[in-house]
């Protein structure tokens, strides 16, 4: 039922994080988002009353286990370093564009 709760979440909004109220790379993640204008669907595992289902969930389909879990376009994209990464390399704000999550004018990279 997580799993297929997760899955149905994942595409039903251009980015996805999967986080937890008080983690500093979950938040990390979703200010990048934020100074990017990237519109995104922020799940917070502590507050969800199937939370650690839903983690668990995520592990079995993702292979990664740890908060952050971000999507982009229905596509696991990892955590918070692979996100800054992606950044990085001026490879996050075409998928954000791609996936319709921030217009095609937006900055190309935040310095985080």
């Amino acid at each position: 039922m997580a799993l297929a709760k997760a899955k149905e979440t994942v595409a039903s909004a251009p980015v996805v994080v999967y986080s937890k109220s008080y983690c500093p790379f979950c938040v990390r993640v979703k200010k990048l988002f934020e100074q990017l204008g990237a519109t995104f669907k922020a799940i917070e595992l502590d507050g969800e009353s199937d939370g650690s289902e839903l983690q668990s969930a995520l592990a079995e389909w993702t292979g990664q286990r740890t908060v952050p879990n971000v999507f982009i376009n229905g596509k696991h994209i990892g955590g918070c370093d692979d996100t800054l990464a992606l950044n990085n390399e001026g490879k996050l704000v075409p998928l954000l564009t791609e996936a319709g999550a921030i217009a095609s004018s937006a900055k190309t990279t935040i310095t985080a």
